[in-house]
C-alpha cells in the first residue's frame, strides 16, 4: 500500500529522513502502521485459512461435527481480525496522507541559503510614524 502510494518502501521512506524532523517522524510512524498492517493481516490470513481448512474437512465428512459448532470462536476471531485490519488500513492511509503534506511542504518551502533576508531595523527608522492601514480597502 506504501509502496503504490508514494512509489516507495516504508522503510526507504524511513532512511530519507532525519529522524528528528517532521518528516522523519511521519516516515517512521508510516514504517510501523504498515509493519503493523502487515502483521494483522498475516494474523487475519492464517485464521481464515485455518477456518477453510475445518470447514473443508466437515464438508467433507472427514473430521466429526462438534456440538459446538464447526467454527467455534473461530468465526469471532475473524471478525475481529478483519475490523482491526480495516482500522489499520484507515490509519495507514491518514499516515501517508500526512507524509504527503509535510514533503511536499518540505519541498516547496526555501532552501536556507535562498530565504529572503530581512533587513535589522535602524535605530533611525524606530521612531519614525507608523504607517495606518486601513482594513477592507
Amino acid at each position: 500500500m506504501v509502496s503504490e502510494a508514494l512509489g516507495a518502501s516504508p522503510r526507504y521512506l524511513e532512511r530519507l529522513h532525519t529522524p528528528d524532523g517532521t518528516a522523519g517522524v511521519l516516515a517512521q510512524l508510516v514504517f510501523m502502521a504498515a509493519r503493523h498492517l502487515d502483521d494483522l493481516h498475516e494474523q487475519f490470513a492464517d485464521a481464515a485459512q485455518y477456518a477453510a481448512s475445518n470447514l473443508t474437512r466437515a464438508a467433507t465428512g472427514k473430521s466429526s461435527i462438534n456440538s459446538l459448532g464447526v467454527l467455534q470462536n473461530s468465526a469471532t476471531q475473524i471478525d475481529i481480525l478483519a475490523a482491526r485490519r480495516a482500522d489499520a488500513v484507515e490509519h495507514l492511509k491518514i499516515l501517508i496522507h500526512a507524509y504527503r503534506q509535510v514533503t511536499t511542504a518540505d519541498q516547496a518551502a526555501p532552501s536556507p541559503a535562498r530565504r529572503p533576508t530581512i533587513a535589522p531595523v535602524r535605530p533611525e527608522a524606530a521612531g519614525a510614524t507608523p504607517i495606518r492601514v486601513t482594513p477592507g480597502r
